[in-house]
This record gives structure tokens, sequence and C-alpha cells, in this order.
């Protein structure tokens, strides 16, 4: 099912839904998943024993990961992915010391660390606006809790472990909304790490569960259905007589598997009499906006909340003007993720620079290629396959270096570029272009979801159309009469500055056909006359917007450029949503 036939099941009556949340809707406010604290874990534990200093960082290295993931293996520890890798690697850290768990986990889940995305804002409104009555969740953090009280200005208190027994109660009454921890709250000691604590659920909230299950549909977000406890309760709901009368509907990243049990769970489902669905998402962020924008009954006030991060103002205190230069806010955002890793693709027949630009242009081309006396691809096997036709041998993975700086290697500054456009533009309605030192990214005039593009629109009216009273009449060179049109675009590119690789930004306007820019030069300048100080500020904040999906200030986002897994063929690009800021000393 796709977002847009599910957000019209869910608008419809969003109160008949209860909502499953999982690690995955907390990580756009900053909080690791169950997979990030696995990662670290690991880390830990291979540091402490061969005597090592890698940091969190280090991790975003694959030769790093490969080299914790072998030694782990080589030591009998459970296989990546397997459910048994979380409580396995809280033991064998921890042990049963309670007081360490806790202390971690306060560490990396306090509030002080959350940063609400547009995603939890959206829930929190839900929540605070009656729309959802009860949520569920295995996560321990305090994002709910937090977007609830930006959102409302009012408390939400979460039955978790140490005060199940009133939950029960409270549903008969409809004592409304109802949040349950199902494996406790951090700010406890009750929290559920260990395998021995993942045994059994507790009684009262898994009664709980399970009448909300003869009552409600539910939505299972960011959740992978790895906890088998969980899963076993959400399999008893459909034992008992009418089984999620509205739907069970499970949210899941565009291209991927959902894991063996969460597929026979929804079978199960099936069998049952109940509509079971997938739902295909980009990210939890992306369709919890869709599903505000569709509400047709929205609780005053609460949509400027739920919207503060799309048009919010950075405090900064400002020099004194004195012997200083003004601060100046930068066009650039700082790359977190950048590949190194890429297919070396085999031919039968040496390939030149020359062929490979040729492949570039053709559109049927749908991997990501450069030549580096040898042929480097991103891509599937299909893909690469099918670019190369009779021509293709192989492939391999291969590590490279992404500083293009040293010797002549711009083209892998166009390979980066050309990477991360493509990423872009698989989630976002926009239109790549090479062009120049960069790639501009273009609004597409056929997108049909073009709420993300609210704020550009606020700034510039009209983004996409035809330049008024210009056509080109046929020429020799171009044999058909043109229609010329318009869209707004933003340029970008990649430079390092202080010695830091940067996501280079600057709002354009670009010209259909291209040979026509020319002609276009009095509708250019009369439209982008006032683009200058204040306006150019806000159409760049525009601009991150559509690029982040408004995910917020200083908000890592990520994106790779094919569905499916990541990896050497699906790279994975990042960038903070935080621009620099720039200021220079004069003389004093």
């Amino acid at each position: 099912m796709n977002q847009a036939e599910f957000a019209r099941i869910f608008c419809e009556r969003p109160e008949s839904f209860a909502w499953f949340l999982g690690a995955g809707a907390s990580r756009n406010a900053n909080l690791p998943t169950a997979e990030d604290i696995i990662t670290d874990l690991k880390r830990r534990y291979y540091c402490s024993e061969e005597n090592q200093s890698f940091s969190t960082k280090d991790l975003q290295n694959d030769a790093v990961r490969a080299q914790i993931e072998g030694y782990l293996r080589s030591r009998g520890f459970p296989e990546r992915w397997s459910s048994e890798e979380y409580t396995t690697y809280f033991e064998t850290i921890f042990g049963e010391d309670r007081e360490r768990q806790r202390n971690y986990i306060s560490s990396i889940l306090s509030e002080d660390r959350v940063r609400l995305a547009v995603g939890n804002r959206v829930f929190g409104a839900l929540l605070a606006g009656g729309l959802c009555r009860m949520a569920f969740t295995t996560n321990f953090d305090p994002v709910v809790e937090k977007a609830v009280a930006e959102i409302s200005g009012k408390p939400l208190s979460a039955y978790h472990l140490e005060g199940a027994h009133n939950v029960v109660s409270a549903l008969n009454n409809e004592q409304f909304p109802i949040y349950c921890k199902l494996h406790g709250d951090f700010q406890y000691d009750s929290i559920k790490n260990l395998s021995s604590d993942l045994a059994t659920q507790n009684s009262q909230l898994s009664q709980c569960m399970t009448m909300a299950g003869a009552r409600f549909g539910f939505v299972v977000a960011g959740y992978s259905g790895r906890d088998e406890r969980v899963m076993a309760l959400l399999h008893a709901i459909l034992e008992a007589p009418n089984p999620f009368p509205h739907g069970l509907y499970w949210m899941k990243m565009r291209g991927s598997t959902p894991i063996d049990s969460v597929a026979s769970l929804m079978e199960g489902a099936k069998a049952a009499g109940v509509r079971a669905e997938f739902v295909d998402i980009e990210t939890y962020d992306t369709v919890m906006l869709r599903l505000w924008r569709n509400l047709p009954n929205q609780p005053d006030g609460l949509d400027t909340k739920v919207r503060k991060g799309r048009a919010g103002t950075v405090q900064i205190s400002m020099p004194e003007p004195k012997g200083i230069k003004p601060l100046l806010r930068f066009n650039g955002l700082p790359m977190t993720k950048v590949p190194t890793t890429c297919a070396e693709v085999k031919l039968k027949t040496n390939s030149s620079w020359e062929t490979i630009s040729d492949l570039k242009r053709q559109p049927e081309t749908s991997a990501v290629l450069t030549f580096d006396g040898k042929v480097l691809a991103w891509g599937g096997r299909q893909d690469i396959e099918d670019t190369f036709g009779a021509e293709f041998l192989g492939k391999s993975e291969i590590t490279f270096d992404p500083d293009w700086r040293a010797g002549s290697r711009l083209h892998i500054k166009n390979f980066l570029e050309e990477g991360l456009a493509r990423a872009i533009c698989r989630v976002r309605p926009l239109l790549q272009r090479r062009q120049g030192s960069g790639v501009s990214l273009i609004v597409d005039h056929k997108a049909l979801d073009v709420g993300i593009l609210e704020d550009l629109h606020r700034e510039t009216g009209k983004v996409t159309g035809s330049v008024p009273g210009l056509s080109l009449a046929a020429t020799e060179e171009h044999e058909a009469v043109h229609q010329v049109h318009f869209a707004e675009a933003v340029h970008m590119s990649l430079g390092y500055a202080d010695n830091r690789l940067w996501l280079l930004l600057k709002p354009d306007v670009w010209i259909w056909p291209r040979f026509a820019r020319q002609h276009a030069t009095n509708f250019l300048d009369k439209r982008k006359a006032d683009r200058r100080n204040d306006k150019h500020d806000r159409l760049l904040s525009a601009w991150i917007g559509i690029l982040s999906d408004h995910a917020g200030r200083d908000v890592e986002v990520t994106f790779s450029p094919f569905d499916g897994d990541t990896g050497s063929a699906n790279p994975v690009f990042g960038f903070s949503t935080q621009t620099g800021f720039a200021m220079r000393r004069g003389r004093t």
C-alpha cells in the first residue's frame, strides 16, 4: 500500500487507530535506534578486550565495522541481525548490574539530547488533540512525552513497568490518551534489557494491549518486529474475538523486505479476516507530515506548533561591531556521511572516459558511473548489467578515497555529487541536471505531493510555469517552436572549507529548454531582483526544508540513491540541516 492510500484511510477516522512505535520513530529526534545501541555495545566490548580506542565516529568506516564484526564472530557471538544480539551484548557488558544499565541508557536517551523532528511533533499533536487515543512502544525514551508537552503545554504520563496496575482501569474508563511503555522507562530500574527480562511481558500492560487490539485498528511505525514476546502478544490479539477491527497497517521502508516473524503475523491477520497491509514509506517524518496535512479537522492552534521547525529562527548573540566584521550565514551544510565503497565493473573490452560520459548522458542509464582508469559504479547488479549490456562481465566491491583535493580527481567529486543528487531526487519532488561544477535540483512540475514545497511557494509564488510572452521560433539547430518554461531550483555542489566537506546550496531558477536561457534574461532579472539578504536567507531555509523534508534544525538526514539494503551498491549520504556560520575578525 502506498502512503496516499493509507493517508485516506487513516484521516477518515484517526481516533479508530492505536499506534505501536519502535525505535525508528525516535531516530530523527537525535536518539539512537536499537541497531545503533547494539553497534555501540559491540564497539565497547571490542575496545575493552583488544585494548583499542575506536570512537563512535570510527564506526562510520566500513573497514572498522568489518574488523569488529569479524572479531565478534570468531568469539561465538550471535550473527548480525539475530534477535539475540541486543540482550547478549547487554548481558556481556553489564551483567545483572541494573545501575550500570540505567546509567548507560540514561546517557544516550536523556531528554537533553532530544531534538524533536516534525514526525515527533505530529504524533504529539495527535495525542494532544484527541486524534490518537492509545499508543504502545518498546522505547525507553521521553520523545513522545516531550512532544506532547511542547505541542499542548500539558504533561503526558506514561504507563510503564512501575505503574502498570492502573492501565486496564484507565482503558475501561476511557481515560484517554493512554501511552504504554512495554519495556519500561529509562528513568526507572525496571527497564527490560536482559534476556531474562524480555522472557515475559508485564501482565497488566499485555492485557491492556490485547483489549486495545479488540477495539482499535493498529498502526505500527519504526518497529522491526524482532522482539519475540511482543510479536507473540500481537499474535495473541489475532486469537481473540474481533481482532484489529479497523485493520493492521505496518509501515516499512520502501524497497525493504519484512523479517519472517512480521510477514507471518500479517499473513495470520489476513487469514483471520483482518485487513493487513504493509505501508511503504521513505521516512517516519515524511509519512507523519503527510497524515497531518490530510487531516480534515486539525485541532485549533496545533498546526503552527507542529510545523515549528519549518520556519524557526536561530537566536545568536551578535558580536560588538567595533573592530569585528558581522556574523554571516554560510550556504553550506556539513556532510556527516560520505561513502567510501563502490563497485568496480569488469567489462569485456577496455573502456574510456568518453565511453562512460556517453553512457551517463543516456536517459536509460540507471547506475551512477565514473571512470578512474577503471569503471566505478553504484547500483544493483541488474542496473549495471542493463547499462553495459553484453560488455558486462561482473563487478567487485572496492574502497576509494572520497577526498578529491589531491591530484586530478574531480571525477570523484562529480561521482559523489551525482550519487547524492540521485538519492535526494528519489524521495523528493525534484529532477536533477548536471550544471557546471555541481548539479541543479529542479522542482518537478509533475510532482503530485507538493506540500513539501509550501515554504518555497510562499517566497517565490508559482514554483513552475511558462515564461510569459516567450517562445522560440524554429531554427536550423532546433526545428520545432519551443514554449519556454521555468522552475525553481537549487544548485548543489560539494566543497571543502576549514578542512571539512560541505554541501553547498545556491537557490536559482531553471529555464527549459536549456538553450533558451539566454533569451529569458529579462524574465530572470525581474524574478531574481529581490533575492538578496533576508529574502535569500529565507529561500535557503526553504530549500533546506525541502531537502530534509523539514526535519528541523541541526538534524542529520540520510539518503541512498536506490531502493533496498545499503552497501557498496547503494551508498548512504548524510548531512546536517544546520548551516555553518562565518565570522571574520578585523583589527582591534
